[in-house]
């Protein structure tokens, strides 16, 4: 077994994505698969024994043994295959883990801070969620210790990208907007569920566009679709918006 000399030991190569389940059922499931596959290709990680078909019954008979109703769940693709610079090959192998677990708990007031943990546009994991993600946890965690619950990431031309673990929108003046994906932020999956079902501009702007924002709103499959209520100590908006009746509740 060449598990601990693995690529995805040794440098955490392979992909992941998080699914929130609502009644037993997998959301955005299609979204999902179609951004696995396509991180997997540019990460080299090989999903060819792995069809979408088995991948989401092993999902829903992980969901049904461990009798998950509401909450999340995570699918790792991991590479296996013995990393060539410290064995003398091997056969490729992907392994598939999945974890399910209750959705992330979250405060009554949900405050927002900014990151000094910049994203690099040029990285090859731009836009990738691979399972090399210590910067995004480092990001959060460093927020968590000054009293925050999340951060805004920059990238290292000022522009807003993303929050460590989730997208952000804007409101300002009655029109929403998110960052494009020119900015190096992830291509999430409940991002894309609401750029299909509400008007929204995609941009590329820097923090000042946050500091006067009237309202702003957070999506992941983790957290679904909330609304901050402090940004940097300044008090948002709470007044109601479509954009968080998208989310089954």
């Amino acid at each position: 077994m060449h598990e601990f000399s693995s690529a995805a030991a040794l440098y955490g190569k392979g992909v992941f994505t998080t699914i929130s389940i609502h009644e037993r059922k997998p959301l955005l499931w299609e979204k999902h698969w179609r951004r696995l596959s396509a991180n997997a290709v540019k990460l080299g990680v090989d999903l060819s024994e792995h069809s979408e078909e088995a991948t989401r019954h092993e999902l829903e008979k992980a969901v049904s043994f461990n009798g998950l109703d509401n909450g999340r769940a995570r699918l790792t693709f991991f590479d296996e295959t013995p990393s060539s610079v410290w064995t003398s090959g091997g056969e490729k192998q992907t392994a598939l883990r999945i974890t399910t677990g209750n959705f992330r708990p979250l405060p009554e007031i949900f405050k927002l801070t900014v990151s000094p943990h910049h994203i690099n546009t040029t990285s090859p994991l731009a836009g990738v969620k691979s399972c090399n993600y210590l910067e995004n946890l480092m990001a959060f965690d460093e927020a968590k210790s000054r009293g925050f619950d999340e951060a805004i990431r920059l990238n290292e031309r000022g522009e807003i990208a993303s929050a460590c673990m989730a997208n952000v929108f804007w409101l300002k003046s009655g029109k929403l907007f998110t960052p494009g994906l020119k900015t190096g932020c992830l291509a999430g999956t409940t991002r894309e569920f609401v750029l299909e079902n509400i008007d929204c501009e995609e941009v590329e702007a820097g923090i000042d566009e946050l500091k006067n924002a009237d309202q702003m709103f957070l999506t992941s499959a983790g957290i679904g679709i909330i609304a901050v209520a402090e940004f940097d100590g300044r008090s948002l908006a709470s007044d109601p918006h479509p954009i968080i009746k998208l989310w089954p509740r």
